[in-house]
Parts: C-alpha cells; structure tokens; sequence
C-alpha cells in the first residue's frame, strides 16, 4: 500500500510518500480502506521528534481517518464489511489502509461526506473528553476557547455553543476572531492585541469563565486563573507557549480553582470506546440537525502531506487541513 512515512525528524520535508506492508488486523480490530486522514499538530510533533508512538502503534502518522471496513473482528458489533466510517487511530491514517480498533469506529453522520467526516475523530473525543467529561462544563456555563481556528477550536466553539453555552474564542488576527464568531462564538478576541482577561470579565458581570480550554500552558495560565470564576476550571491538552507557569496557589485554595490536563493517544480502547459511545448518542444527533457543520480549510492529496504539515505550521488556516487518500 502507499503511505506517508517520516524519514527522519525534521522539517515537513522529511514526509515521503512509501510502500509499505498492509497492516494486520488483530482480535478487536477492523481495517479500513482509507479514503480521507486529518492533519493535526501531533502528527507535526511526531514528525520533528517531539511525540513518540505508543508502544505497538504505527510509526506511520496519522490520527484519524474515513473509509471502508474491508476486514476484521465484527463478532460483538452492529458494524459489517463494506460500512463506512470514521475512526480515530493511534498512527498510521497516512495510508491506503489503517487498522482502527472497533470500538473506535463511527458511522458517517448523516449529510456528511468521507472527507467531512475524517476531520472528526481527533479533534471531536479530544474536546469532548477535556471540555465536557474532565472540565464537567455544565448547563448554564461559560467556554474560553484559546486558539479557535485550529480544528480544536472551531470543534469546542460549535460543539458548546450548539449545546447552549456562552463561548469566548481567542484568534490572532480580527479576520480569525471574526470566523470565531460565525461559528459560534459570541465575541472574538485578537490576543495579539487585546486582553483577554480584561474582555472576559466585562463579558460576565466580572464574574469570569467556567471553563477554559487551553492549548497554549506557559505565560497563559497565570492570565486564565485571573479569567476563571470561582469553581473554575482549565483544562490543558497542549503547551504550545511552553511547558512551566507561576501559579498563584493562593488563588487555587481560596476560590476551589482546579487545573487539569490530558492526553489522548496514549489512553485505552475502553477508553476511547466509552468517548465514542458519548459522542454518537449526544452529537451525532446535533450533526444530524446541521447545527454543526465540518469547516475544512485545504484539502491536499496524500503524497503532498509536507505541504500540509507546512501550512498546519503557518498558522494560517481556519478549521481543518485534510490529505485525499482516494
């Protein structure tokens, strides 16, 4: 089969396009006939040398993907041979064929097409395990959303506010702040220029944010405990602005603040499985009602996925940055 695989650690450059063995299907598994994969800032981390595989996953990148099961163990599931789904995987989405385990495979939701779909997985169990399952955002609360033009972004900013929550997304520039808004968001805030501290509070009667969901760490979370309200909550799922911060522990005991953070790829099947069982009895419906709709940026086909790592890079884009397998 064709795939992309990482040559060496480096720049987006070292991303070829290869022949590789099919994959095979073990106890629990399915393999999938790949059709589209997303791009995601894991698979850039991977890439430069920074986010190891876990033990027994591809080395091939690639998080999440749509096709068809072709093969593998459908004993004790609904799903059949020649289904179409999107699976979130622990590697190798850069391929003609993935193996996914079966618990973490969903059906296309309906009016969505195969590229559509392959933008799910990653960014949607990510969001709903940190905002809604760690974080417990609840009815009636409020969503800072740090970077919402990156696929997490526009995921958390559609998914609460189409589930009723007031949500306040960063950008860096006014035309990303100004996408933020038309996806949901209720004020956009250019961080380059703006406070979003300051913003927040004016927002809320003073009151501050429920949740944050923050991928930036660093300099960030000392500004997002002066942003929270009491009972607050940050959750963390990426330090891209540095991996240390000075917390005013102070602040944490006397108004019950909590910080938290996870990570995905290393996590269970049951895990994951239990996050898909979530996600279609709670969202699949509201895809279905087109209150949520995918918002894909660039779609490249598989042997130019460095020019797809090369604009995940840039920042420039707003949703998600997709590789054509078929």
């Amino acid at each position: 089969m064709r795939a992309i695989e990482i040559t060496q650690p480096g720049p987006a450059d070292v991303l070829k396009l290869c022949e590789r063995p099919m994959p095979v299907v073990k106890a629990g598994e399915v393999l999938i006939k790949v059709h589209a994969a997303g791009v995601n800032r894991p698979d850039v981390f991977q890439r430069m040398g920074n986010y190891a595989p876990p033990p027994g996953a591809s080395d091939l990148p690639g998080l999440e993907v749509a096709g068809e099961i072709v093969d593998g163990d459908l004993d004790y599931t609904t799903l059949d041979i020649g289904d179409q789904v999107c699976a979130l995987v622990q590697g190798g989405g850069y391929a003609e064929y993935v193996v996914a385990p079966v618990a973490q495979c969903l059906p296309i939701p309906k009016g969505w097409s195969m590229l559509e779909a392959a933008s799910i997985p990653e960014n949607y169990f990510t969001v709903w395990s940190n905002v809604f399952d760690r974080a417990h955002l609840s009815a009636g609360e409020t969503l800072l959303v740090q970077g919402g033009t990156s696929g997490i972004g526009v995921t958390a900013i559609q998914l609460a506010s189409a589930m009723g929550h007031r949500v306040f997304a960063t950008a860096g520039s006014d035309d990303k702040t100004a996408a933020c808004v038309k996806l949901g968001a209720e004020r956009g805030i250019n961080y380059k220029t703006e406070d979003f501290v300051e913003i927040v509070k004016s927002l809320t009667n003073d009151r501050g944010v429920d949740v944050i969901l923050d991928m930036v760490g660093g300099d960030y979370v000392p500004r997002e405990i002066a942003a929270l309200a009491d009972d607050g909550r940050i959750a963390l799922i990426a330090t891209l602005g540095g991996g240390k911060a000075t917390v005013d522990l102070g602040q944490v005991l006397r108004r019950r603040l909590t910080i938290t953070g996870s990570t995905l790829r290393p996590r269970s099947v049951e895990f994951k499985g239990a996050i898909a069982k979530n996600l279609l009895k709670k969202v699949w419906p509201i895809m279905a009602a087109g209150k949520i709709k995918p918002v894909i940026h660039t779609v490249f086909p598989l042997e130019q996925a460095a020019a797809a790592h090369a604009l995940m890079e840039s920042s420039s884009h707003v949703g998600k940055i997709m590789l054509q397998v078929i």
